[in-house]
């Protein structure tokens, strides 16, 4: 009976051929997820209430949020779980207070449990999170010492958190665990910095730092995320005369870094974003990979290790002028307010500055930088742009290379915020970084960037990615893409059907025909040998 039934199944699909008739509509009706036949429906399963969440009417503000609500939780499911950006629960912003705090960018952490506030410096030139704690030898925490402040900064003492502590001299990460006398006694530290004579000591704790995503128009999701702390006893040097007097978060490669902690935990993306406006503003993003569209260069490895964020400059550019023999590596430290070229690639970089120049050189008491300028008027002449050319023609431009000194009256002049770096590895620093979006992306390995006016990422917002004259945000210079050799590609074209079969397809419409013509005889064939073999009994 089996086999009748599929002849039978396959003669009548082979008439529908024949027919023109193959495919057959199949029809079902579609009911709305909220019409009164699903309500009744999940009533009858679920009870009264069931009914209690359903919209009112339709149109209604909770028929729509309910919608919406479905939406998101179906492209969660077809997405899977998404990494987020995560930024301090007090906020993404970051500031700078000029002359008063060093000209770094700062922002506003929460540790611990009670939580306490801390005003830290951003450096992405060093690893360690530390904070003045148990102190010994502190810069003065009072809000009267420093002008820019309307609050008292605060020190944080280990035993009053519930949730901090004291990392062993056997953890991975305690460096100075072999000079330790005990396995289990408190890891010391000590961190010396670029800055001569500035550094940082005591011990490390484990702790919680407070973090938030989401933002204005969603609501915000906070996470207590437990990192690695430097409990700062003894600072000395630049950080007892203003510079990060409340602590300073390292943003490195190390392990003991936050990135990399938030990033090893799962939290967010293994990179982060910093940006920095003109007007001292800023935004600072954990978990950050940066717009699809931005450019971009690789890290390079120090003694063959990623250590820190050094990359390649091909060449140096003023203006429309791209000189020769001026390729340098350069560390990115945000911690590091002005910017050093190595001693030849400067003097190079400095005297073509200079050319282009249309002022009188001067000299300014207090200020370090060799090519300064009067200015005539209390508006600054046009000064060069300062273009720094990548591997692939990827260029980074600096639209506003000086420092503007001001007096009584005004604007009184300008210098060429560059120094000398005094080796062969230079430090783009945060006056570079002005006007972008900066991003890590240790994951991938690169530094990328795009102009931006540091929109709150959190708010869903889109920061600008052409300046505001609508030109490109990265033009390279013009002898510069003279010069450069090029390919061009022809762009894709999109596959069309033929406008007449090909000889293949006629053949193919030929063999499908036989077949339809051939079905009935193999039918009848197959019909003859079951009925044989009932008779027969073979099986």
């Amino acid at each position: 009976m089996g086999a009748r039934r599929l002849m039978f199944f396959i003669l009548t699909a082979w008439l529908m051929v024949q027919n023109g008739s193959a495919a057959v509509p199949l029809s079902s009706r579609l009911v709305h997820w909220f019409s009164d036949e699903v309500r009744a429906f999940r009533i009858s399963r679920n009870g009264s209430a069931a009914s209690s969440s359903w919209p009112e009417r339709k149109g209604s503000v909770k028929y729509y949020q309910m919608l919406l609500s479905s939406d998101f939780r179906r492209h969660n499911m077809k997405l899977g779980a998404q990494k987020q950006l995560l930024f301090p629960s007090r906020g993404s912003n970051t500031m700078s207070f000029g002359n008063d705090f060093g000209w770094l960018h700062y922002m506003w952490i929460d540790i611990g449990t009670p939580n306490i506030s801390f005003l830290v410096a951003l450096d992405a030139g060093s690893d360690l999170l530390w904070v003045p704690c148990d102190c010994v030898q502190c810069a003065p925490l009072t809000a009267g010492y420093y002008s820019s402040l309307d609050r008292d900064l605060n020190e944080y003492n280990p035993s009053s958190s519930s949730t901090s502590k004291h990392l062993s001299c056997s953890h991975r990460l305690c460096e100075s665990g072999p000079n330790c006398k005990s396995p289990e006694q408190p890891c010391p530290y000590t961190i010396d910095y670029y800055t001569e004579n500035t550094s940082s000591s005591g011990l490390l704790v484990e702790d919680v730092l407070h973090l938030a995503s989401g933002g204005a128009n969603v609501s915000k999701t906070f996470v207590q995320a437990p990192v690695i702390i430097g409990c700062g006893m003894k600072q000395s040097g630049g950080y007892l005369d203003g510079v990060a007097p409340d602590g300073l978060m390292g943003l490195g490669f190390g392990e003991i870094a936050v990135p990399s902690i938030l990033a090893k935990a799962g939290l967010v993306q293994n990179s982060f974003s910093i940006c920095f406006n003109e007007d001292d503003s800023g935004r600072i993003f954990f978990g950050d990979l940066g717009p699809a569209i931005q450019q971009s260069t690789s890290f390079l490895p120090l003694d063959g290790i990623y250590k820190t964020y050094i990359i390649r400059v091909e060449a140096s550019c003023i203006g429309n002028a791209c000189l020769e023999q001026t390729s340098f590596r350069a560390l990115i430290d945000s911690g590091s307010s002005f910017t050093f070229l190595p001693d030849e690639v400067y003097e190079k970089v400095a005297k073509e500055f200079d050319r282009h120049v249309n002022a009188t050189r001067s000299s300014y008491e207090g200020f370090p930088w060799k090519y300064c300028y009067k200015a005539s008027s209390q508006e600054l002449p046009k000064v060069p742009s300062v273009t720094l050319v990548f591997p692939s023609n990827n260029s980074f431009v600096v639209h506003n290379p000086v420092f503007i000194i001001y007096g009584n009256q005004g604007v009184v002049g300008f210098c060429l915020a560059i120094q000398p770096a005094g080796g062969d590895i230079g430090t783009i620093g945060q006056n570079f970084m002005t006007g972008y979006r900066i991003v890590f992306d240790r994951e991938n390995l690169k530094l990328a960037w795009s102009r931006s006016n540091c929109q709150d990422l959190s708010d869903g917002k889109r920061m600008p990615l052409t300046s505001r004259n609508g030109t490109p945000s990265n033009p390279l210079p013009t002898n510069a893409q003279q010069s450069t050799p090029g390919r061009a590609v022809p762009p894709a074209v999109a596959g069309r059907a033929p406008s007449k079969p090909s000889a293949a397809s006629s053949r193919l419409d030929f063999c499908r025909s036989c077949l339809l013509i051939s079905l009935p005889v193999l039918l009848l064939f197959l019909n003859i040998i079951s009925d044989f073999k009932a008779d027969t009994g073979i099986i």
